[in-house]
């Protein structure tokens, strides 16, 4: 993900609203004299997201040759189009007992699956979620995977019940890493940098799976890792697992990113190597797209001000880690221009990140007739008083924001698809083609959700967009992972 999940800035709260029953302070500021009305301001905000139908083509066609320019040469565009090695994906048929291991953040997922073939499929699951103590954070490569290879220890320790490993195997594990690597094969990748508020030494320009494989033998614990997966990629392989038309995963949640499954063939700067299925998944790190993109003021002022200003636009515009700064950006300029919230500002309205995507969903899906819970969240995050034509009007500017969102995610989804069906031999939009989607913006903003099915619709005309799935893949990466372990595995499958 990029972020997952993999956001290529600092870590934010979770997809999840906590409101305080507690009054805030109402600190205020005074507004300028000279105000004008607000009215103009949100038809302006809304003219510069608006999102029409050749804006939506414009960005689904450049999507689509960002790709083709990313698959030609390593650096050919935007996109990075990098090479998963995953060439052989679920089917249904994978028996036995697999572990997989989600490190995408400060929390870490370890998790066990024992598989039945087709007729049983996943027969249990177990997993545990620890968090990563904050001095490791900042410590050694040793030490950050020593801690996990005992945590891993634990719950191997702890297996039972329905979980059986057959004589003479090694536990076999897939190593969901969602942080920035050079991938060089199935179960190896250099670590290019830390993201997310990480600064371990020593990991950089190393093997993360060397990294992990050190540190099981130093704990003594019976486990390889057999394949090295992003959280793109195993929501695809999990997704796959039940639906053999899922072509194309998107996560959708703090960051965001996509992959999608590619013919070798289609991939010139992979010339000369080999896939024994002929196709391969192809991550595009997507959050880094910028072309045709409608852009405000407010994402070039947030954008300036990042940590990695002029890069992740695409993220930047459409992921839960920055919906709800922008909307604040907004709101504080006609607070400020506007006297959207009366004669003074409340102060805590300039602090940057302080109103997040989940409370702009929660805005939205308030239908009370004063729209009281609007007027609790503004209350108690920003300590803004507001009467209910100050309440309609933050709405207004919260579906703004998150149409805008949801409408290019959804060209960027329907450029991967053109694509797929430039290149197809058969005609693709006629058969069933299904995306997998994960990411706690898809599954907990009802707004963006069908935004994002509209855009497609839309560009796709009604006949074709009827063959198109989009549907929620819960968790999928982290199952996914066992499964790619079981499809790698270094031992013989009795199909």
């Amino acid at each position: 993900m990029s972020v997952a999940a993999t956001a290529t800035a600092t870590a934010t709260p979770s997809f999840r609203i906590r409101r305080s029953t507690r009054g805030v302070p109402r600190m205020r500021m005074p507004v300028r004299s000279s105000t004008i009305s607000v009215a103009p301001m949100l038809t302006k905000l809304q003219s510069d997201c608006a999102t029409p139908l050749p804006v939506l083509r414009h960005v689904a066609d450049s999507m689509s040759a960002d790709m083709r320019a990313g698959l030609a040469v390593d650096g050919g565009s935007d996109l990075k189009m990098i090479l998963s090695y995953v060439d052989s994906l679920p089917t249904g048929n994978e028996k036995g007992l697999f572990y997989a291991l989600d490190l995408g953040g400060t929390n870490f997922r370890v998790l066990r699956v024992q598989l039945g073939g087709k007729e049983e499929r996943v027969i249990a699951t177990e997993f545990e979620q620890v968090t990563i103590p904050e001095k490791l954070m900042f410590g050694t490569s040793e030490e950050l995977f020593d801690f996990i290879a005992s945590v891993l220890a634990n719950f191997a320790q702890q297996e039972g019940g329905k979980f059986h490993l057959p004589p003479g195997r090694k536990r076999e594990i897939g190593f969901t890493f969602s942080f920035p690597v050079k991938q060089t094969s199935i179960d190896s990748g250099i670590l290019m940098k830390w993201t997310k508020g990480f600064a371990v030494s020593g990991t950089a320009g190393n093997d993360v799976v060397a990294c992990l494989n050190e540190a099981m033998d130093r704990k003594g614990l019976d486990m390889r890792v057999s394949a090295l997966v992003n959280d793109t990629v195993g929501t695809l392989a999990g997704a796959r697992y039940w639906d053999e038309d899922v072509v194309v995963a998107v996560i959708l949640g703090t960051g965001t990113n996509a992959c999608y499954v590619e013919r070798m063939d289609a991939i010139p700067k992979m010339q000369g190597k080999f896939s024994p299925s002929g196709r391969t998944i192809v991550n595009l790190e997507w959050g880094a797209f910028s072309k045709g993109l409608p852009l405000t003021v407010f994402d070039r002022d947030m954008d300036a001000a990042s940590i990695n200003p002029g890069e992740q636009i695409f993220e930047k515009a459409i992921s839960g880690m920055y919906l709800g700064e922008i909307a604040r950006r907004a709101l504080l300029n006609m607070a400020e221009e506007g006297a959207l919230f009366g004669e003074s500002m409340p102060e805590k309205l300039s602090m940057p990140f302080i109103l997040v995507t989940p409370h702009l969903s929660a805005m939205q899906q308030d239908n009370t007739d004063d729209l009281q819970t609007v007027g609790s969240i503004l209350y108690d995050v920003i300590g803004a008083e507001s009467n209910l034509n100050s309440r309609k009007i933050v709405v207004e500017v919260c579906d703004t924001i998150v149409k805008r969102a949801g409408r290019l995610a959804g060209a960027g989804i329907v450029g991967i698809l053109q694509k797929l069906e430039e290149d197809s031999t058969s005609a693709f939009f006629s058969k069933r083609t299904v995306v997998a989607m994960d990411g706690g913006l898809y599954e907990r903003y009802p707004q963006c959700r069908q935004y994002i099915k509209e855009a497609v619709a839309e560009l796709l005309g009604p006949e074709t967009s009827q063959n198109i799935v989009i549907e929620h893949s819960k968790d999928g990466s982290g199952i996914g992972a066992a499964l790619l372990a079981a499809t790698n595995s270094q031992y013989d499958q009795d199909y």
